[in-house]
C-alpha cells in the first residue's frame, strides 16, 4: 500500500513538472539589461526588517519603475564565502530594468519617499552598483 502512494506520488510529481503546473516562471534575465543592485553592508548594531523590505519597500520601489522592470530580486545574506570572516551584507536587492535613463527618470521624482521608507526596515546606508548584464 504504501509502495503504491510513493508511486502515485512520484507520478503526479512528474507530471506536474512534464506540464509546467506548479512551478512558478521568472523572467530570464537577458544580456543588455541593466541591474541595479542595492546592497546593505553587515555591521555590528545594523538592524534589517526582511519581512517589510519584501512585502513593503521593494513593491514599491517595482511600482515607481513600471514597464522598464524586467524582474526584481531580494537576497538575505547569510555567510561570508571565507569561513569565520564576518558577513558581508545582510541583504541585496537587485532590479534588472531595460533602459538605465528610464529607471532614473522613474527614480528622480520617487527618491525622497524611497530614502523616508529606509527607516521603517533599516538603519544602513546602502551600496548601489549599476551594471550592465554581459551573459
Amino acid at each position: 500500500m504504501r509502495l503504491k502512494l510513493i508511486a502515485s506520488l512520484l507520478f503526479l510529481t512528474t507530471c506536474f513538472a512534464a506540464s509546467g503546473q506548479g512551478q512558478q516562471q521568472s523572467p530570464v534575465v537577458e544580456k543588455g539589461l541593466t541591474k541595479v543592485s542595492v546592497m546593505y553592508p553587515y555591521a555590528e548594531g545594523k538592524t534589517f526588517n526582511m519581512e517589510y523590505y519584501e512585502n513593503k519597500h521593494m513593491p514599491m520601489v517595482a511600482k515607481f519603475l513600471g514597464s522598464n522592470l524586467v524582474k526584481y530580486t531580494i537576497e538575505k545574506g547569510v555567510a561570508s564565502g571565507i569561513p569565520g570572516q564576518p558577513l558581508p551584507f545582510m541583504a541585496i536587492g537587485t532590479f534588472y530594468v531595460k533602459s538605465l535613463t528610464d529607471y532614473q527618470a522613474a527614480i528622480a521624482p520617487n527618491r525622497d519617499a524611497i530614502r523616508a521608507d529606509f527607516s521603517n526596515y533599516t538603519n544602513i546606508s546602502p551600496v548601489i552598483l549599476v551594471s550592465e548584464v554581459v551573459k
